[in-house]
């Protein structure tokens, strides 16, 4: 295929994705109803103990209720259900079938942009996939900080937990207290759980949803002792109050361990930044000198060598001061 029919074809059709995806997202923004369906549909396909075929008819379903045939094929992808639980995770309103069309759509035009520019396919592969992979990067961030807010919430959920269920109050009482007294986002996953519980699920199965969707090892905790104690019995109070003193003690430990590791992270970062910030002083200083390496084949040798062993250090620092508490 010549680069004439590639320039033809590609901004067409990354044209065509991003467009798509904008009316969505804007038909959307005037649907809160449909929204509510889609979304009840999503969580019974995501529902632990589905089969396979179940799974495929619900979402299957979901796609046809947004009106997109194209959605409904991307949805059937093994990476659209991970990339939903980040979105998920993240608290983001949006579809993950959605976010690869749009991610596509920008990821081919600025690769046609690039090669009408004049530059090579190499690097018209590689600023659409930085740009395209972009959106995840800003998922991630937003996901690791609600997840840490998260986590740092739950040794006070405990307590107030504990102190509801010794003042007589039931279990589904002590999670609509956390859901009313405390802030996002533990309270509003307690609030869902509390309206699952409310329109008629098990509360051990709504406790169970909201660990999948989290998933962290403390809330696992916390979900396990609930069904374990709704089994056998005991003092749930007691329990939470231990759980949450562990959890305490292990934010403390965990943010010694970080301020001890700071000057370790600090110097990856600067052993990371400082090769790339003396080539562009020798770019201009000496141009010369740092075109030699631009424009000569050994000297793109030695600058990609230089960047993997760069890269390699940082992963080799990060793999060190990165302590599991």
């Amino acid at each position: 295929m010549s680069s004439d029919i590639l320039l033809l074809i590609m901004p067409l059709a990354g044209a065509m994705l991003l467009s798509l995806g904008v009316f969505q997202v804007v038909m959307d923004l005037r649907t809160t109803k449909k929204r509510r369906v889609i979304d009840r549909l999503n969580e019974s396909a995501a529902r632990p103990g589905q089969n396979e075929s179940r799974d495929s008819l619900l979402r299957k379903r979901a796609a046809e209720i947004r009106g997109n045939a194209l959605e409904g094929l991307v949805d059937n992808l093994h990476v659209v259900t991970k990339l939903q639980k980040l979105l998920d995770q993240a608290d983001i309103n949006w579809y993950a079938s959605r976010l690869l069309i749009n991610m596509a759509g920008v990821g081919l035009l600025l690769g046609a942009s690039i090669l009408f520019l004049g530059f090579g396919p190499l690097s018209a592969v590689l600023a659409a996939g930085g740009v395209a992979t972009l959106p995840l990067m800003v998922i991630l961030f937003i996901r690791k900080r609600r997840i840490k807010k998260l986590i740092g919430q739950l040794p006070d959920v405990f307590e107030l937990m504990g102190q509801g269920l010794r003042a007589g109050h039931s279990l589904a009482s002590a999670i609509q207290l956390v859901s009313q007294q405390m802030p996002d986002p533990i309270g509003g996953e307690f609030a869902r759980v509390f309206h699952e519980q409310n329109l008629g699920i098990k509360i051990e199965e709504a406790l169970l949803n909201m660990a999948q969707r989290i998933d962290q090892m403390d809330v696992r905790f916390f979900v396990t002792a609930v069904l374990i104690q709704r089994q056998t019995g005991g003092d749930l109070a007691e329990v939470l109050d231990k759980i949450g003193s562990v959890i305490r003690d292990r934010i403390q430990l965990f943010g010694a361990v970080q301020a001890l590791t700071a000057e370790g992270r600090l110097s990856g970062w600067v052993l990371l930044g400082l090769p790339v910030l003396v080539f562009f002083v020798a770019l201009y200083v000496s141009p010369e000198y740092a075109e030699t390496l631009l424009n000569t084949r050994q000297g793109r040798i030695m600058l990609g060598t230089a960047a993997a062993m760069d890269l390699m250090g940082l992963a080799m620092i990060r793999k060190i001061v990165n302590i599991k508490v």
